[in-house]
């Protein structure tokens, strides 16, 4: 498996069109991105505006093939919009799970 982490600092009050935004993606596009697992959002206990994104692919592959689809680009700037500043990411192969 293969996946990414970002650490995103969410502009206040805009916690809900992420969320809505990451219910989108997970009904409209998933089913539509081959090797596309799952993801998850993660809100902060210390800081309710610092999220943390992390979305799983089959293989690296689908991985690469999902970050290089216009329909990603297009859903992530509509992300980017409801973020105070770009997010840092970590790619990586996913080596064990619990």
């Amino acid at each position: 498996m293969f996946g990414t982490v970002a650490h995103a600092r969410i502009k206040p009050g805009h916690a809900q069109a992420v969320m809505s935004l990451m219910e989108e993606w997970r009904r409209e596009r998933k089913p539509k991105v081959k090797g596309a697992l799952g993801g998850y959002l993660l809100r902060s206990e210390k800081d309710p505006n610092q999220m943390v994104m992390v979305a799983v692919f089959q293989d690296r592959d689908s991985y690469h093939a999902n970050a290089a689809d216009p329909e990603r680009d297009r859903w992530y700037r509509q992300l980017r919009e409801h973020l105070a500043e770009d997010p840092a990411w970590e790619d990586g192969e996913i080596i064990a799970q619990a």
